[in-house]
């Protein structure tokens, strides 16, 4: 076998392992796992937020500079 398939048959294993865990497992220790699951959407919605937010300020500077560029040319041209 390859290593992708040994590593794709290794990760349903796990993957088999954890529900089955997490199926035995007592309310207290499902609602941590939620929890925990909860916490990391939420961490990684804010990441991704703070990416955008980033991107999209730098889009605004280089739109600005662009602009006083365009506008200092035109100054010259006239």
């Amino acid at each position: 076998m390859g290593n992708k398939t040994k590593g794709l048959l290794a990760l349903v294993g796990l993957g088999a392992l954890a529900y089955w865990k997490y199926k035995n497992s007592s309310a207290e220790e499902k609602q941590a796992v939620k929890d925990k699951i909860n916490t990391a959407k939420d961490n990684l919605n804010k990441w991704g937020n703070d990416i955008k937010d980033k991107a999209n300020n730098v889009a605004s500077q280089v739109q600005d500079k662009v602009d006083d560029v365009k506008n200092k040319a035109q100054e010259t041209i006239s």
